[in-house]
């Protein structure tokens, strides 16, 4: 193994074979355990995009929130899944199904479109333009701040959905879907998410779908392998500790020393410090 490669591998904490039911526990113990640890929480809150990755985060987070309930007889304890469209999106279905499937205690769904163009039009009264690409990640941030307000109303965390092989490339709005309370799958990547879900009977359209960040207006669904220029599949043989060819290594090392300033904060299974006793 390369020796980038091992510092990066022991960074991201990615196992190269895992115990899929296992890792299905571990997840829902910490969600549960970070609600025992703060008795003034009793919601998380998640947006749904239809893809993998909030699909899987939701329904794990779905049931540590009904075990949790089961185990205390407190109905307080509550999921609210968000769906956050900048007016429509192609993939509406995609996320109303993932939401079926995790069967959320609550759906909210708030329309950001008028939320963004109203700040790109008063960031433009300065007489700047705002690119795109730019306004795709205001997209993102201010889907953030809708969880964070909705969470506040209710007694809430916002979980988020970064694992290990979106986080070693950066691929996130930094303080949009990157910013977070606690986030329960990272330590897996792509490939180990789709187990995850196929263990747990989802949908297939859901977890075999091409992956798209679907931000940018210029290049809409724009495939995220496209935009990194490296396959997930080179991206999870990478953190597994498998060998890659010198042009995929050299493009996940890249990713991961540009993005740097963006790997902090969100609180992960690997952290304690919230936690005196675990």
């Amino acid at each position: 193994m390369r020796e980038k490669q091992r510092e990066i591998v022991a960074f991201e904490r990615v196992n190269p074979s895992i115990d899929v039911k296992g890792e299905i526990r571990k997840s829902i113990k910490f969600l549960k355990d970070y609600l025992k640890a703060h008795s003034f929480l009793k919601t998380y809150v998640l947006g749904i995009s239809g893809g993998q990755d909030s699909t899987l985060t939701g329904k794990l987070t779905q049931m540590a929130i009904s075990e949790m309930r089961e185990e205390t007889g407190d109905n307080a304890y509550q999921f609210i899944a968000v769906r956050l469209p900048y007016g429509t999106q192609a993939d509406e279905q995609d996320a109303m199904d993932a939401i079926a499937f995790m069967n959320a205690d609550r759906v909210y769904r708030v329309d950001i479109k008028e939320s963004v163009d109203a700040l790109v039009k008063a960031v433009e009264a300065n007489e700047t333009t705002i690119s795109d690409f730019n306004k795709g990640n205001i997209k993102a941030r201010v889907r953030m701040t809708t969880q964070y307000a909705i969470a506040g109303q209710n007694q809430g965390a916002v979980v988020g959905t970064d694992h290990s092989a979106e986080n070693i490339t950066g691929f996130y709005t930094k303080y949009g879907d990157g910013a977070a309370d606690i986030t329960p799958i990272f330590r897996l990547n792509k490939r180990q998410g789709k187990l995850l879900l196929k263990e747990l009977n989802a949908p297939k359209h859901l977890y075999l779908k091409e992956p798209t960040a679907d931000l940018e207006e210029a290049r809409p669904a724009l495939a995220d392998e496209v935009a990194l220029g490296v396959t997930y599949d080179a991206i999870d043989d990478y953190l597994e500790g498998k060998e890659v060819s010198e042009h995929d290594a050299k493009i996940i090392e890249n990713w991961y020393q540009k993005t740097e300033h963006k790997r902090h904060m969100p609180i992960s299974i690997f952290d304690s410090f919230w936690y005196k006793d675990r």
